[in-house]
């Protein structure tokens, strides 16, 4: 078996948005360095289930809303 075929595991801090913190191991940076996140899963609305609003550019939304809206999925407010 080759030698060094793995990577180099050391802990690291991961920083969240909110300030808060933990330990993991990684390999990103070298031992003891913080990780400070711009998008965590306390913050993003992927996560939290955000309202976002679509936008509709050049009437994409329009026609996909045009083309799939005889589908028996009920609108936002309920009607089918």
């Amino acid at each position: 078996m080759k030698q060094d075929g793995h990577p180099d595991y050391h802990t690291i801090t991961v920083k969240m948005t909110d300030g808060s913190e933990f330990k993991t191991r990684s390999t990103w940076g070298k031992e003891g360095d913080t990780l400070h996140l711009d998008i965590d899963p306390k913050s993003h609305p992927a996560w939290t289930g955000g309202q976002q609003q679509l936008m509709d550019r050049g009437g994409r939304l329009s026609r996909f809303q045009k083309k799939f809206s005889g589908l028996g999925i009920a609108d936002q407010k309920g009607k089918k």
